[in-house]
C-alpha cells in the first residue's frame, strides 16, 4: 500500500503538467477542415502560468503569431507578443514550436497571422484567443466578425516576445534546414513599426531578417537571399499557386 501511495503522488504533479498543456496548431492543408487559414484550436482556456505550446504544422505554409484585440483583430496590439513568420516549404518538415506562458488569465487574449500572400490570412479567418468568452458583445464569434469586416491591410509591426497577459521567451524554435524564421523579435526587443505590407514579396515570406531586424535593410537583404535561390523561388511560387 506504501508503494502505491507513493507512486499516486508522483504521478499527481505529472498529471498536472499534462492537464495544462495546450496545443494550438498554425495553419492547415487545403483538404482540412477548416482549410489553410486556421489555428486549431482557436480558443482555447487557460490559467496563469500554462503554457500554450503553437506548433507550425501547415505546410507549405507561412505564418505569425501576433497578439491583436477584440476591436481591431487584424491589427498588432501595442505591447503585444509577436512571433516572428515561420516558413515550412512543404510536408514532412520538423514543425518549430513557439511557446507562449499565461501571465494574466483574468481578460482574453486575441491573435491573429499578418501574413498577406498570396492574401491576407487574418480576413480569411485564420484568428485565435486564449480564454475568449463564447457569448456576448465580447465573445469569439464578435472576434470573427471583426476580422472578417476588416478592410484594410493587416499590420505587419514586428512586436515583442513579451506580450499583454502572455509572454515566450524564445522565438519559435528549433529551426530545420528547409524553414526560415523572418522578423522574429529577439529577448528584449520592444515592438517596432513598420509599413503595413512591408516585406511581403513573391516568394511568399514576408517581414524583417531572421535576426529581428525591421530595418528596410534587414528586410531586403532576406529577400534578396531567398530569390537568390531557385529552390525557394520554386517552392514560394508552387506554395503561392496552392493557397490561391
Amino acid at each position: 500500500m506504501h508503494s502505491l501511495t507513493t507512486l499516486v503522488a508522483l504521478a499527481l504533479p505529472l498529471l498536472a503538467v499534462a492537464q495544462n498543456a495546450t496545443v494550438i496548431q498554425v495553419g492547415g492543408t487545403a483538404s482540412e477542415p477548416g482549410g489553410i487559414f486556421q489555428f486549431n484550436p482557436a480558443n482555447v482556456t487557460a490559467s496563469e502560468g500554462d503554457v500554450i505550446t503553437f506548433e507550425f504544422s501547415g505546410a507549405p505554409g507561412n505564418h505569425s503569431i501576433t497578439q491583436s484585440s477584440l476591436a481591431n483583430p487584424c491589427t498588432p496590439l501595442s505591447g503585444g507578443f509577436d512571433s516572428g513568420w515561420v516558413f515550412i516549404p512543404g510536408p514532412g518538415t520538423p514543425a518549430p514550436q513557439f511557446n507562449l506562458t499565461v501571465t494574466n488569465a483574468s481578460s482574453p487574449i486575441w491573435f491573429y497571422c499578418k501574413q498577406l500572400v498570396p492574401s491576407p490570412h487574418c480576413q480569411a479567418g485564420m484568428i485565435g484567443a486564449i480564454n475568449a468568452p463564447t457569448t456576448g458583445n465580447a465573445s469569439f464569434d464578435t472576434y470573427i466578425s471583426n476580422a472578417v469586416a476588416f478592410s484594410g491591410t493587416p499590420g505587419q509591426e514586428v512586436g515583442a516576445l513579451v506580450g499583454q497577459g502572455a509572454s515566450a521567451s524564445a522565438a519559435p524554435g528549433p529551426i530545420p534546414s528547409g524553414v526560415t524564421l523572418f522578423g522574429s523579435p529577439a529577448a528584449g526587443a520592444s515592438a517596432t513599426a513598420t509599413a503595413p505590407g512591408a516585406g511581403s514579396s513573391a516568394s511568399g515570406s514576408s517581414g524583417a531578417s531572421s535576426s529581428g531586424s525591421a530595418s528596410g535593410a534587414g528586410t531586403s537583404s532576406a529577400a534578396v537571399n531567398i530569390r537568390a535561390s531557385g529552390f525557394w523561388a520554386g517552392v514560394a511560387m508552387i506554395m503561392g499557386i496552392a493557397l490561391a
